[in-house]
């Protein structure tokens, strides 16, 4: 029994693995998303049914309270808080771990991916909303509610618009469907491939979002000094697009010491980061409690 049960709770499917001690995936399955809180205890209750592993972990997209269990994943669930520690332990008979997907993002990329051995990092999930895993000082940086890390909500832009009462400046301005949006089409995909067809609209519509992008990753270098900013999440499948304006517009707005020391790079993982990340959340636990 040397394996764990890894689960990435996701709101249009959950993926499921089984992952030993050195981060090899045996088995991996993806469910369709369970969208009340009984279905998905169910659901994961029903994977590891005769499954010999030392723990689970679970990530959720959302926010999730270490200290009273609780998760708010309005994606999944709705609006309300549910108590989804005190339903996955008395559901499965082995130590179950669980966090927000930011933060199995991160832990995910420190363990295997690009920010292998680092202990300052940020990652940076930008898709259709953005979230930000953050260790420091080889610590998950949590916040005292567990809603560190939700930086779509950052300042970018003094004009206030009602849009962002709903979103948050920084992920209005700056995650997938604002490339859409100024762009005039409807997906991110069309953006890409007109923009790479020499389009100047699209083209125009990607520098300015590059460039929120940048005041936000800025932000976040001058606020905790990683020595790696990491992003990740479906817009950087443009990442030929944006990477490089990304790069160039950080240091106009970050502080230039930390800036000057902070690489900016793609997640190596891809979609594996949270499942693996949530993977080295139960080993870590079984570790101290074995």
């Amino acid at each position: 029994m040397s394996s764990v049960f890894a689960v990435d709770l996701g709101g249009t499917k959950t993926a499921v693995a089984l992952v030993d001690a050195a981060g090899r995936v045996a088995e991996r399955r993806k469910l369709p998303a369970q969208h009340t809180l009984d279905t998905s205890v169910a659901q994961i209750a029903g994977e590891l049914r005769g499954r010999d592993v030392l723990g689970a972990g679970v990530i959720v997209p959302g926010i999730y309270n270490e200290r009273t269990g609780s998760a708010w994943a309005p994606n999944l669930w709705g609006w309300d808080e549910v108590p989804l520690r005190e339903r996955l332990s008395a559901a499965i008979q082995v130590p179950v771990t669980i966090d927000s997907d930011r933060a199995g993002y991160v832990l995910g990329e420190q363990w295997l991916g690009a920010a292998r051995g680092f202990q300052d990092i940020v990652f940076v999930a930008v898709g259709t909303g953005i979230g930000v895993g953050v260790i420091s000082e080889g610590r998950i940086v949590r916040g005292a509610r567990g809603i560190a890390g939700s930086a779509g909500w950052m300042a970018v832009d003094p004009r206030w618009r009602e849009e962002y009462a709903q979103a948050g400046s920084w992920e209005w301005e700056a995650a997938g469907p604002a490339v859409a949006r100024r762009a005039g089409m409807e997906s991110g995909e069309a953006v890409a491939a007109a923009a790479r067809a020499g389009d100047a609209r699209v083209l125009e519509a990607l520098r300015l979002t590059a460039e929120y992008l940048a005041m936000g990753v800025a932000n976040l270098i001058s606020i905790f000094d990683p020595e790696m900013v990491v992003l990740g999440g479906g817009l950087m499948n443009a990442a030929d697009l944006l990477l490089e304006p990304l790069r160039a517009g950080v240091p106009r707005w970050a502080q230039p010491v930390a800036a000057a020391h902070t690489r900016i790079t793609l997640t190596a993982l891809g979609d594996d980061a949270g499942l693996l990340g949530a993977a080295r959340l139960a080993l870590l636990a079984a570790a101290v409690k074995f």
